[in-house]
Parts: structure tokens; C-alpha cells; sequence
């Protein structure tokens, strides 16, 4: 009889994020698995938003971690960590945590005289023009003013890449601690020699800070001399400005923002005025302001403009908003000439959410760490918390699965039914929220071995105990259980884990077990990957074969 060569003999495969057999507790007090210092950190870095409590864990002790696992990984593994901040701020899409990554990966290794890669890690994680502002913002409120070659020259590697007439007019403002001048003085920024107009740029940056009210705007720098122009125009006639049939060209040229046009104006946002700028907004910009729109009564052809580009895949991914981003522009957008649009969108921020075969059993998370109101539940400054950034995830899959089972749980759960074609703005609607965190009863109640091939869960990992019936006494007749005391190692299970938290809810990086985290959703290409018999590795590493 064969016992190895069989049909339903399947490869071992391994995922990334892996535990290392020692045990510690959940903070809801079931016993949970700690992971290596690498997957401990990739965790906590797609999702913390620097300096914001967590529902477990304040800012200041989810920040200390996360700088000392940084630092310790900087010298044992320089290329791994950063490799994972140049990934963070690129297509994690994580901007503060990338910029504090770089700043304490540099510290560690200029402390242990450790040589290369600071000046590249810096380099990579300035990815906005005011990103270099930021960066010595934080090194010398931390560090002091004096400033190690590395700091310095990976912030003028930067500022060549990323200044131009635009960045300085939207982002060299007088709010700002440095300005573009003040940087360009402390790290001594060449122009690019591929860029012969950025040497009059740098000076202009320097006169506009140490001579404002001389200061001239090259002449060879369109964008700057037709801001020049416009900001010449008398109060009294902008506003025909605006109305005027080549408005909306004169304020893109002059690279006039919605948050500066309505100081230009000195008077209200009115429909005129939005009508003329929404063509030259970004994106995102436009996702946000859609109340905005609505309020001023902006007409029915601009707005279906605005819908055409939510509803452009290339625009979409290069606006980089998270998923979560677009369903809080559906919530908060009174108007419900958006919707079919933003749902577009959604569908575009999400065309990495496989469409997984056979039977699938999702779990979503609606318990009160995943809410406000109890402290922080979310490491995030947004108003929609971990909760609906999980049903966001969860409700993608279950509408492109082919068999879903899609399941709210909490202390209790129930069922959700799942439309054939149906709207993940409509689903993420249906969600209640639940009291106390209990994955194990959850997956007792509505795992079937002959109905699941899978499980995915969608959680912050911080369960209680399940409990299930026992002989012996010295459980009270009851024994805690876990997740592999309910599925088989036979069935995949994917924990998607939202909040970074150390302890996990089961073991993960071999055997059936896989542990994902991030508010995007590249990572849910792993699983194909994992089905298919095939490793997967980090994000920014070579697929393997």
C-alpha cells in the first residue's frame, strides 16, 4: 500500500512570515506563538501609523518596538531591512514608518561604525518633495542638528529627484520648519546634471527663504512665472479669473492646489471655483473632497468627468490609495451619483484579491478592538477603523471566491450572505459589530471539512481561549483548544493580521498555516502562489521558483 505517493500528497511550502515555536499569550489571554524578529517587524510596519495607540498597545511602546527591531535588523540583516523600507514606502505605501525605518536603520549603523547602505535606504523612503523636510525634521528633533554624511546625501540624492516648480510651490510653504532653501543649505543638494533648469530653481528656493520680498521666479519655469502672473491679479478680479473660459488652464499652469485657491480667492469655495480646479486635481484629492462637491452643487457633467477617472484602472493605482481609502469616500460622499464609480475603484485597488476555487471560509473580525471608542482600535488617524478596513478585505474575497462562506464573528457570529455579482460598498454595509474576540468558537461553529478547503481570517489575532468539553479535572472538565486542534493541517489556514501585534494566533510559515498583514492587498498574491505548490517569499524579493 502506497502511504507517500499518493493523489493527495501535496508539496510543503513555505511563507514568509514565520513562528519560532516559543510560546506567550494574546492579550485577550489564549495561548498564542511568537514570530522571528523579521516577521515581527514586517507585521508592525504595514500597519503602524507612527505615534497612534492601538487598541493593546500605546504609541509610545508600538513605536519603541518597532525602532528597536529596526535597529537590531539594520546590523544582523542591513540588505533584508532595506530591502522591506524601500518596499514600505513604495508599494506599502507606508510613509512615516518608512521615513523612521530609514532615520533608525542610519542611527544604529553609524553607531556600530558599520559602513553602506544608509545613504540608499534614506534615499529610497523620500518619495514626496516634502518628504525631505520630514526627514531632517525627525533626525535632529531626535539627533541634533549636525547632520552624518549619510543623512546628508541621501537627502540630496532625493531632492534631486523630487524638486521642481510645482513641489516648491505646494510644498515650500511657511508652515514648514525647513524650507526647501533651509535644506538645500544643510546637505549642499547639486542639480541633477541631467536637469540644466534646476540650478535657477535651488537659487530661487534659497532667495524665497532668505529674501522673500525680492525673490523672482526663473523666467524658464513656466509653472513658477504663471503663478507669478496670477498671484498679480487683484483681489477684486479672481474670481473672473476662475469663471473665465481659460480658468481652469490658468490655475492648472500656475499649479494652484484646492487647499491654496481658496486663500487666493479670499472668499468661499463656490461651484465656479471647483469646477475650474477639479480638472488638475489628483485623484485622491478628488475622492476626498466629494462632499465638498456636492455641497457647492457641482454639475452633473463635471462630476461624471470625475467618475470617468475613478473608474481608469491607471489612474487608480497611481493615486496609491488604500482600499479602505475609497470605501470612506463612498461613506462620507452624500450624494449617491458616486457610487457605481467608487465601486470601480474599489475593484481596481483590489485587483490583486484572488478568485479563489472551491469552498472558502472567511472570517472578519467586528469585535471592540477592531472599533474606536474603547481607546484607539486602529493605529491609524482615520475615522474608519481596523473593523471596516478587515470587511473591506474580507468582502473582495468572498464576492470573487466561488464558493464563499463569509462569516462576522466576534465573542458570537453570524453569516453573511454573499450576492452572485453583488457590491463590496453593499456588502461591507451589511457588518454588525460583536463583543469580546473568539477565533476558535468561530471556526468550530462554521468550519466543514467536507465543505471548507480553506480559511481565511481576517483579525487583529488577539483571541480569547476556545474551550472544548475534557475528562481530565484538572481543566475543570474543559481543556483549552486552538486552531489546529479544530482544521487539519490538510486544509490551509490565512491569517490576514491587521494590527502588527507580537503575539499570533497560531503557528504560520509552513504546514497549512500562512500569516499576511498590510492595508493593501498585495500580499493575497501569495496564495495562489502557496495553493500551487510553489514558496512565496517577501514582497520585494525575486518570486520564487
Amino acid at each position: 500500500m502506497s502511504r507517500f505517493n499518493t493523489r493527495s500528497t501535496r508539496p510543503a511550502v513555505h511563507s514568509p512570515v514565520t513562528t519560532i515555536g516559543e510560546r506567550t499569550v494574546t492579550h485577550e489571554g489564549a495561548t498564542a506563538h511568537l514570530r522571528d524578529a523579521k516577521s515581527e517587524l514586517f507585521l508592525l510596519s504595514v500597519s503602524n501609523f507612527v505615534g497612534q495607540d492601538a487598541f493593546y498597545e500605546k504609541g509610545g511602546d508600538r513605536d519603541d518596538r518597532y525602532t528597536q527591531l529596526v535597529r537590531k535588523l539594520a546590523i544582523e540583516d542591513p540588505e533584508w531591512t532595506a530591502g522591506l523600507l524601500s518596499w514600505l514606502r513604495g508599494e506599502g505605501n507606508m510613509r512615516t514608518a518608512a521615513l523612521v525605518g530609514a532615520a533608525e536603520f542610519t542611527a544604529e549603523r553609524l553607531l556600530q561604525e558599520a559602513p553602506g547602505y544608509s545613504r540608499q535606504v534614506i534615499d529610497s523612503v523620500l518619495q514626496r518633495p516634502d518628504e525631505p523636510g520630514e526627514m531632517l525634521g525627525y533626525w535632529t528633533s531626535k539627533y541634533g542638528r549636525k547632520l552624518p554624511k549619510p543623512v546628508k546625501r541621501g537627502i540630496a540624492d532625493a531632492v534631486q529627484r523630487l524638486y521642481n516648480g510645482k513641489s516648491l510651490l505646494k510644498y515650500d510653504t511657511a508652515s514648514k520648519g525647513y524650507r526647501f532653501g533651509d535644506i538645500l543649505n544643510l546637505v549642499h543638494a547639486a542639480p541633477d546634471p541631467a536637469k540644466p533648469w534646476q540650478g535657477e530653481l535651488f537659487q530661487y528656493a534659497l532667495d524665497r527663504r532668505h529674501n522673500p520680498d525680492s525673490a523672482l521666479p526663473p523666467e524658464s519655469n513656466r509653472t513658477l512665472t504663471a503663478h507669478r502672473f496670477l498671484m498679480q491679479v487683484p483681489v477684486a478680479e479672481r474670481r473672473a479669473v476662475v469663471e473665465g473660459a481659460d480658468g481652469p488652464r490658468r490655475l492648472a499652469e500656475a499649479g494652484m492646489t484646492w487647499e491654496a485657491l481658496a486663500g487666493w480667492l479670499q472668499g468661499p469655495m463656490d461651484k465656479a471655483a471647483w469646477e475650474a480646479l477639479i480638472p488638475s486635481m489628483g485623484v485622491m484629492a478628488l475622492a476626498r473632497n466629494l462632499r465638498n462637491f456636492d455641497e457647492a452643487g457641482v454639475s452633473d457633467e463635471v462630476a461624471a468627468q470625475i467618475c470617468t477617472r475613478f473608474a481608469d484602472p491607471e489612474q487608480v493605482a497611481k493615486s496609491r490609495m488604500f482600499p479602505f481609502r475609497w470605501w470612506a469616500a463612498y461613506k462620507h460622499a452624500p450624494s449617491l451619483r458616486w457610487a457605481h464609480a467608487i465601486e470601480r475603484a474599489l475593484s481596481h485597488s483590489l485587483v490583486n484579491v484572488p478568485r479563489l476555487s472551491g469552498r472558502t471560509l472567511i472570517l472578519v473580525d467586528r469585535s471592540p478592538s477592531m472599533f474606536p471608542g474603547y481607546h484607539f482600535s486602529t493605529p491609524n488617524s482615520s475615522d474608519i477603523p481596523l473593523a471596516e478596513q478587515a470587511a473591506v478585505f474580507g468582502s473582495a474575497l468572498a464576492l470573487r471566491a466561488e464558493q464563499p462562506t463569509l462569516v462576522e464573528f466576534g465573542g458570537s457570529s453570524k453569516e453573511i450572505e454573499v450576492p452572485k455579482g453583488g457590491s463590496v460598498l453593499r456588502l461591507i454595509e451589511q457588518y454588525g459589530q460583536d463583543d469580546g474576540t473568539d477565533i476558535p468558537t468561530a471556526i468550530k461553529r462554521h468550519f466543514d471539512l467536507l465543505h471548507h478547503d480553506r480559511i481565511v481570517i481576517v483579525t487583529d489575532e488577539q483571541t480569547r481561549p476556545g474551550w472544548l468539553p475534557s475528562n481530565m479535572e484538572r481543566f475543570g472538565g474543559m481543556r483549552e483548544t486552538a486552531i489546529d486542534d479544530l482544521v487539519p493541517q490538510t486544509v490551509p489556514v490565512y491569517m490576514w493580521n491587521m494590527a502588527g501585534y507580537k503575539p499570533g494566533a497560531m503557528p504560520s510559515g509552513t504546514a497549512g498555516r500562512h500569516t499576511f498583514g498590510g492595508l493593501t492587498d498585495h500580499a493575497f498574491r501569495m496564495v495562489p502562489l502557496l495553493e500551487a505548490g510553489r514558496d512565496a517569499n517577501w514582497p520585494w524579493e525575486p518570486k520564487a521558483a
